[in-house]
């Protein structure tokens, strides 16, 4: 060996191939390399990869809990998965079970089905305005009864609100923005929501029973003591009198059709009895003569 070829060894620096090694494979990062003696050369110490495995799992489990077009940040620690604008037409079916804040607003969904977040035992708020909500499953929220503080439910297509989707809720929900109709059913599932007060004004009628209602907040109606179930007592009476109006008038002509069905048999018995040939009483001739 050269000294020059010495000192490019000391010195860290290739010398090229040797022979021993000419048309050799190259061997991939971290595999076991021998040296001319038969001993391991350097490049047989495996490279650190824990740090890059590790961040490798973590991108793939965000990847996985997050929902498609959705983002997830981190919200005070708590799970928040954000949805909104979306072009969503259904509610996701991969929202993270232990989700607190969930935002589907200014989407596209119609319907909210039965169980629609019944595995979300943790979440804490949800908003779904600006959606074109028209039906809600009597079973939309179940689940959420305990732990639900907001729902949002403002700027859609609601016009009935179902009692038994919202009634076990102690959340304060908001229905501004609705076309809601005014009715005995309306009034009687408002009676145990609770709605939020800072967009309950904002609840008008879009249609009524009472048509001087249309138009005008219904928290104020039923503040100023308007009932819409007067309307629908007054109805269901007049139904209930025109039926049995009718029954007692069916008992009527049937009494008066057996009456004269009766007394057309009895002249037809008389005509048939003086019909009948008369016959002379004959006399006793045990009689004494007169």
């Amino acid at each position: 060996m050269s000294l020059s070829e010495a000192a490019s060894r000391e010195a860290g620096k290739d010398v090229g191939p040797q022979p021993w090694a000419r048309g050799a494979r190259r061997l991939p990062l971290g595999a076991v390399r021998m040296g001319p003696t038969g001993k391991q050369s350097l490049s047989s110490v495996p490279a650190p990869m824990g740090g890059s495995c590790l961040l490798l799992l973590f991108c793939l489990r965000l990847g996985t809990s997050c929902p498609q077009s959705c983002q997830c940040p981190d919200h005070d620690g708590a799970v928040a998965v954000h949805c909104s604008a979306s072009g969503l037409q259904e509610i996701p079916k991969d929202i993270p079970a232990n989700t607190v804040f969930l935002k589907l607003d200014a989407n596209k969904i119609a319907r909210v089905p039965n169980g629609a977040f019944q595995h979300l035992s943790q979440l804490r708020e949800l908003d779904l305005s600006q959606n074109a909500i028209e039906t809600i499953g009597p079973a939309a929220f179940s689940g959420l009864a305990g732990g639900l503080r907001l729902l949002d439910l403002s700027h859609n297509r609601i016009r009935r609100i179902p009692k038994d989707a919202l009634g076990k809720l102690s959340a304060k929900i908001r229905l501004s923005h609705n076309p809601l109709h005014c009715e005995c059913a309306l009034q009687e599932a408002l009676w145990e929501l609770k709605l939020d007060p800072d967009s309950v004004d904002e609840i008008a009628c879009h249609t009524s029973v009472q048509e001087e209602y249309v138009g005008k907040p219904l928290i104020q109606a039923l503040d100023a003591g308007v009932s819409f179930c007067s309307t629908h007592h007054k109805t269901t009476d007049v139904a209930m009198l025109v039926t049995m109006f009718g029954w007692f008038a069916m008992v009527i002509t049937y009494v008066v059709y057996y009456v004269r069905q009766n007394q057309e048999d009895a002249r037809r018995h008389l005509e048939y009895l003086k019909s009948l040939p008369s016959t002379p009483v004959s006399k006793d001739p045990l009689s004494p003569a007169s």
